[in-house]
């Protein structure tokens, strides 16, 4: 294979800008929430999603939700949408796939945890570190259940007809 033909085929990726696209802090709660006890139950939802701004440029926006609850009150309600421009080229099909929906959240995550970090702090609760996040296996575990959808959806379509 020719110089040529290796330097055609090798991925490009490009990072144009990472920013904040999105940031909420809620304490409904307060000032009552800061008189108990701090033993909450923290919990995060992660959602990514992804827009093509041109042929080879995306947009990926990873949206962190992280909620902490003391019983049944919400000691506070962080959401922050992290995204980044990114300029892919070279892939296709499940490669792509996986490129915007984990190797690029992989890159967006530790901004987003450092951004709900400050947020918490600012709201004067302790601070909290979110524990890193396996986005390929998030990934591996979306294209599984998509399979096993669409085999119970034809399975259901073989028995209706």
């Amino acid at each position: 294979m020719s110089e040529q033909q290796e330097q055609a085929q090798q991925v490009e990726f490009n990072i144009q800008r990472v920013y904040v696209k999105d940031v909420s802090f809620e304490c409904p709660n307060s000032p009552t929430v800061f008189k108990k006890e701090w033993a909450p139950e923290v919990s995060m939802d992660i959602d990514t999603k992804s827009t093509k701004l041109e042929d080879g440029v995306f947009e990926v926006v990873l949206s962190l939700t992280t909620t902490a609850k003391i019983g049944d009150d919400i000691a506070f309600l962080c959401e922050v949408q992290q995204a980044g421009i990114f300029s892919v080229g070279q892939l296709e099909g499940a490669q792509m796939a996986h490129c915007l929906n984990a190797f690029c959240p992989n890159i967006l995550f530790p901004y987003a945890r450092e951004a709900v970090s400050n947020l918490v702090t600012r709201g004067t609760f302790p601070q909290l570190n979110l524990a890193p996040v396996n986005f390929d296996a998030l990934f591996q575990q979306a294209i599984l259940s998509k399979q096993a959808e669409a085999s119970k959806q034809a399975e259901t379509a073989k028995l209706d007809s």
